[in-house]
């Protein structure tokens, strides 16, 4: 039954009843025929003058006039129904109950103090209101922009590496066509997987390996025995969700910033384990790294760093170093989701 009836009723209901058992408490059972008049008739009076100046204000959109201005109208509305419930009073008494009314001043001061509590929680609910609702629009507005940054990121990232892969298979064209053949095949399934994973922030890890090894199958037609691949993969980690294509885009930059400068080429090792709440996933190659260069400024790189930071905000980090002379690691350390 509750449910049809509106907030602003239900507490007017609410509140008024309790005017009217405060009022019979303090009463300790002096009341008489005509206390109970004189109650009702308050009551009745409170609720007319509320229920009028409420209209009144709703047609003034005071909630956008600034806290000096909200203030002035609080007080205005405060007099003004004050005044309207004593006139409502003073002639029902009058006229209806044949009795008499003195001390009008004192009247209309308690009736003030009486719809002060009253005003004061129209306008206290209200602000809280507002201010409810623009917290809830700032956190759509963050998280539209979040989405907008995200989806921006990986239309630029799939270009990328769709062009550096047409570039490997263009090299082996006429170089060998049978083997360019098996790179189309490749380069056909990363694409189906990084379609795929456009539709969702996060992927397992599992379809992140499956487009890494895709990749790497089509660079060993590329480098042959240049190119020597290794994994360590923590099976428990399979299902943990990583930003789609940040894999492979790290995987990438050893490929092309690592074992591709070496002319005897290089390997790439590949690890990911639980570092107790953490997931750790390493990516070492030979090849060097050298700080401020363009490979260490590097579209992938700077994208890595943005997607962690849009996903997971400082709870993930991202570096890369030189493990040693002619060997570099990448790390990234992110929550389990």
């Amino acid at each position: 039954m509750f449910k049809h009836i509106s907030k602003y009723w239900l507490c007017q209901v609410l509140g008024w009843s309790a005017y009217f058992l405060l009022n019979t408490y303090a009463a300790q059972g002096k009341t008489t025929e005509i206390y109970f008049q004189r109650l009702f008739t308050i009551m009745l009076a409170g609720l007319v003058a509320t229920h009028v100046f409420r209209l009144l204000i709703r047609r003034l959109d005071w909630q956008s006039y600034p806290q000096n201005k909200q203030l002035l109208v609080f007080f205005a509305m405060l007099i003004g129904s004050g005044s309207l419930m004593y006139a409502v009073y003073y002639l029902a008494v009058l006229y209806v109950l044949r009795d008499e009314v003195t001390d009008i001043l004192a009247g209309l001061m308690t009736f003030y103090l009486i719809l002060a509590p009253w005003w004061g929680i129209y306008f206290l609910y209200h602000y809280v209101e507002k201010l409810r609702i623009e917290q809830l629009d700032q956190l759509t507005l963050r998280a539209t922009v979040k989405e907008l940054e995200l989806k921006t990121i990986k239309a630029q990232l799939n270009p990328h590496f769709i062009f550096n892969a047409l570039n490997s298979i263009r090299a082996l064209v006429d170089e060998n066509p049978q083997r360019a053949r098996t790179a189309i095949t490749e380069l056909s399934n990363i694409l189906r997987s990084s379609m795929a994973a456009e539709k969702s922030e996060t992927v397992s890890l599992e379809k992140e390996l499956n487009i890494v090894k895709d990749y790497l199958a089509l660079e060993t037609i590329r480098f042959e025995e240049r190119l020597q691949v290794s994994y360590d993969i923590d099976p428990d980690t399979l299902s943990l969700q990583v930003p789609p294509m940040m894999l492979q885009t790290l995987v990438e930059n050893a490929i092309k910033h690592g074992i591709s400068k070496e002319i005897s080429g290089g390997y790439v090792y590949i690890s990911s384990k639980l570092k107790g709440l953490q997931h750790e996933i390493m990516i070492e190659n030979t090849g060097q790294f050298v700080e401020k260069s363009k490979n260490g400024h590097g579209f992938g790189l700077e994208s890595t760093r943005q997607r962690l930071s849009l996903l997971f905000g400082n709870r993930a980090s991202f570096e890369i170093r030189n493990k040693s002379g002619d060997l570099v690691e990448a790390k990234v350390v992110m929550p389990i989701l």
